[in-house]
């Protein structure tokens, strides 16, 4: 993701919640999460076109065959600006396949080829990825674990990524966010109620603001997320700022027409660098994260916003 400042941050306010409303529960394990970012991390890079990319698709897969109603796999060869090819995969675990009435869920699987934060003097490193990718893979992997104990009455769709880190941001965009491109020409399921991707979300000294692009596309659904962590207790972390815009895989969704918002950490100290590791990634961060999706998805079976 490429990140864009706004200026001066904007202070949003939101009345108090109806105490009417059901309980929201915490369904979401925080631990496990952080065993499935280990995991990812055991593949090594996840780099299209490596082994370990290879591994862990088919691993995703046969997760979601475990856990979903059915399982869609896009596979297509990406040809880059260099014109290189290569290979790409979405995997949809999907909810009640037959409901037109959807949520979708999205993170990004893949890791970014080499090293280029700003200060870094040596850019052929790898980024280990574990805040940066493995993270918002671990909030679908458990999000998909509390849907198959729990079904939900609506239709949910989990979307892992492919290809959102392989090239440059630009101006102009070149081999990124390939693999939410492909899916917003391609979608599956027709066009969900509204979507949210979780991207860098597992670090220890977790703040997500509202980001920029989220708020002007999707203010119905930053309501939403926001307001259902503050009545969580996690008004702390989920703070209703709108800072900056960022160029990440809501992007493609939002230009084609779908209300998309963006859940990120954008103040990660150690994004698109080798030290994104696995010491950096927390199991309480990653359970506010969780819970606050999945009670996300239980408000939606009730209400419509």
């Amino acid at each position: 993701m490429r990140q864009q400042f706004l200026g001066v941050a904007a202070l949003l306010t939101m009345g108090c919640a109806n105490g009417s409303e059901a309980q929201l529960t915490r369904e979401f394990d925080g631990t496990a999460a952080l065993a499935r970012v280990e995991q990812q991390l055991a593949f090594g890079p996840r780099i299209p076109g490596t082994q370990g990319h290879a591994a862990m698709a088919a691993w995703l897969d046969s997760l979601a065959q475990a856990s979903a109603d059915s399982v869609v796999v896009q596979r297509w060869w990406h040809t880059t600006v260099r014109g290189d090819s290569i290979p790409q995969i979405n995997v949809i675990a999907r909810f009640n396949p037959d409901a037109t009435d959807r949520v979708l869920y999205l993170a990004h699987w893949d890791t970014r080829p080499r090293t280029d934060a700003p200060g870094q003097r040596d850019t052929t490193q790898v980024v280990p990825g574990a805040n940066d990718g493995a993270s918002g893979v671990a909030i679908l992997l458990g999000v998909m674990d509390a849907l198959a104990k729990t079904r939900p009455t609506i239709g949910v769709d989990l979307l892992f990524v492919d290809g959102e880190d392989f090239g440059h941001f630009g101006p102009p965009r070149q081999d990124v966010l390939i693999g939410s491109t492909y899916y917003a020409a391609n979608p599956v399921g027709g066009k969900p109620r509204f979507a949210v991707l979780f991207d860098m979300v597992g670090d220890k000294d977790l703040r997500i603001p509202i980001e920029g692009y989220s708020q002007i596309a999707a203010p119905g659904v930053v309501d939403l997320v926001w307001e259902t962590a503050e009545r969580m207790g996690y008004g702390h972390i989920f703070v209703r700022h709108a800072e900056q815009q960022i160029t990440d895989d809501h992007v493609p969704l939002i230009e084609s027409g779908i209300r998309a918002i963006d859940i990120i950490d954008f103040t990660y100290p150690h994004w698109h660098t080798p030290n994104d590791t696995f010491d950096k990634v927390s199991a309480a961060s990653l359970g506010v994260v969780g819970n606050v999706a999945v009670a996300v998805i239980r408000r939606a079976e009730r209400e419509k916003p």
